[in-house]
């Protein structure tokens, strides 16, 4: 089989080219969104076209074509069209995506391409972002221009269409940096196309029967693959709308829901906390979730709190708990790695904490007086093979214990773009006992810590991110659930805990945005100061050195929404909260 996404693309158009492929509900214009659609037909025709004009205009086979663009049809035609060329795609944002100007420089640095594909919209804004970054090669066009022949070359006559090869490179997916600095994951067409498979074989989805509903940019790996890709492989009808529009009105996503059955859709865990404290009674009236196929969570680690909140709002309206599917994915394996098992309730497993860091998986009652740990199974990995092994010994580990993930399969990509020697120690390991040289013992590091208990995988963090306080481990992600806990000024999904290196070791350091509505931070500062204080010395046995009541919007987040813990260490040793630092000193709370 030629697996590409050419190829898929051809079958979709040739077998239904009058079915609905994909459609946008653009919300810019009118507050109950405009729906835009293209056939199959229509796209491979745009695709094609485009495909071949990018060919003419410089994009030969290897050349990367940056997508900075808005989240529209544009956009999913311009991804296919370079993937379709033979170049590698490049998945990414326009100027303006507040807080990430940093990245989209980096990476188009890092990718170099020849051409930036955009819209007419953000033509002007990105010419000047390209014009404004030393070295750039790139030259910006519009899907318009490259066909009216405004861009030189113009359109050629006759021109005959690619076919990529399953194991050419398809795109970059850039990571999302929480730990480091974004690096372009090769994802080539056999690896996304396996991929794909996967996700449509875990959740059940079927041509004729169901479709996908998001929000989740396009630039980033769920998204992409959940809207454009599988898609295109599974022959199914695609609806978006942009992120932005999610943010204004969350229900609007559950509305899309509602309007088209059978839906699979996509969302990290603060989406489905944001729409059960958002979304009105009146707007909930309104609501059909009964007929949602699967309902993905994708957060590492997933909230039990969350789905126990979404399910308590949304049951009165058909959302059921066997629809919940908690699942593991990361750029380095295309995106899907595991889910819960279909038809099963999410599983929540209560871990002894302690034992927990000291990486042994010891199952309690919530009754026993003891610190738990609360996680979420994210099932069995699909088509893939995972094992838990030490990070330093590289043995794999028996069920049980915890140890980073690492796996291996055909949805693999086969390196950091322009890294070797980090490419070799990230997807080149080798468990202790296998033969180094022989490639089928290859696997990809995670850098996730996780545990099989019970036929299921849980993760438990980020090696990188992991706190360690006099030489016990604490999972940042439990102190700062206790922050949040601790008093109500504390913003949700914006709080980071790190350590930092002090004359007395590493101390542990916790920033938390107060939360928007709150009129005078300074009046409740010294209050929430002492709750956070007793409340983490309480559940984790561990002072805090140093806590930050910040301003909100000033904790880093990755553009696929995860507190960038790493960026915002280093912005508190460069003082970035010196003034509320300072101020939290003039009143005695630092």
């Amino acid at each position: 089989m030629r697996d590409t996404v050419s190829h898929h693309l051809a079958q979709a158009a040739a077998q239904t080219p009058d079915e609905t492929a994909f459609t946008f509900v653009d919300f810019g214009s009118d507050r109950h969104g405009v729906a835009s659609s293209l056939t199959w037909r229509e796209l491979e025709h745009r695709v094609r076209t485009l495909a071949a004009a990018l060919r003419h205009a410089g994009a030969a086979v290897n050349e990367r074509v940056a997508v900075v663009a808005p989240q529209n049809l544009d956009y999913v035609v311009g991804f296919l069209a370079a993937t379709c060329a033979g170049a590698i795609a490049v998945p990414l944002f326009p100027p303006g995506l507040p807080g990430h100007m940093e990245k989209l420089a980096t990476v188009l640095a890092d990718a170099d391409p020849v051409l930036a594909l955009t819209s007419p919209a953000s033509l002007q804004a990105v010419e000047k972002f390209c014009a404004d970054q030393d070295g750039l090669r790139v030259r910006v066009v519009t899907e318009q221009d490259l066909l009216s022949g405004a861009a030189p070359g113009g359109v050629p006559t006759g021109a005959e269409t690619f076919h990529p090869q399953p194991g050419d490179c398809a795109y970059l997916q850039y990571t999302s940096g929480s730990t480091r600095v974004p690096s372009g994951v090769e994802i080539t067409h056999a690896n996304v196309c396996a991929n794909a498979r996967q996700a449509l074989e875990a959740y059940d989805i079927r041509t004729g029967r169901n479709c996908t509903v998001g929000w989740l940019p396009l630039y980033h790996d769920m998204g992409l693959v959940l809207a454009i890709v599988l898609p295109v492989v599974g022959h199914v009808h695609s609806v978006l709308m942009d992120p932005l529009a999610f943010v204004q009105q969350p229900v609007r996503w559950l509305r899309l829901l509602t309007r088209h059955p059978g839906a699979l859709t996509a969302a990290p865990n603060f989406a489905y906390d944001y729409c059960a404290r958002r979304v009105t009674d009146e707007e909930r009236a309104e609501l059909s979730l009964g007929s949602v196929a699967a309902m993905v969570n994708g957060s590492e680690p997933i909230a039990e709190q969350t789905l126990r909140r979404f399910q308590q709002v949304f049951a009165p309206v058909g959302a059921v708990r066997t629809a919940m599917r908690p699942s593991y994915g990361l750029a380095e394996a295309t995106v899907f790695v595991s889910a819960s098992p279909a038809g099963e309730e999410p599983t929540v497993t209560c871990f002894d904490r302690d034992a927990l860091a000291a990486g042994t998986a010891r199952v309690v009652e919530t009754t026993e007086a003891r610190a738990v740990t609360r996680l979420v199974g994210c099932g069995r990995p699909t088509g893939q093979e995972a094992a838990i092994v030490d990070p330093v010994t590289h043995v794999r580990l028996e069920d049980g214990n915890v140890g980073e993930i690492w796996l291996r399969g055909p949805n693999v990509g086969r390196g950091y773009w322009g890294r070797p020697e980090q490419s070799d120690t990230t997807f080149g390991a080798t468990l202790h006992g296998d033969d180094p040289g022989d490639g089928t013992h290859r696997w990809l590091r995670t850098g996730d810590l996780g545990l099989c208990h019970d036929k299921q995988l849980y993760i438990t963090g980020r090696i990188k991110d992991l706190v360690i306080i006099d030489g016990t481990n604490h999972y940042p992600q439990d102190i700062e659930q206790t922050v949040e806990s601790a008093h109500p000024a504390i913003r949700r999904h914006h709080t980071a805990a790190f350590s930092v290196l002090t004359d007395d070791g590493e101390r542990l350091v916790v920033v938390a945005e107060h939360a928007r509505d709150l009129a005078e931070p300074h009046r409740v500062r010294d209050e929430a100061t002492r709750a956070v204080r007793a409340a983490v010395s309480a559940g984790h046995a561990v002072a805090v050195h140093d806590f930050i009541l910040a301003q909100p919007g000033t904790v880093p987040h990755t553009t696929s929404g995860k507190v960038a813990r790493g960026t915002c260490r280093e912005h508190y040793l460069r003082g970035a909260w010196s003034s509320d630092t300072q101020a939290q000193r003039e009143t005695g709370n630092a």
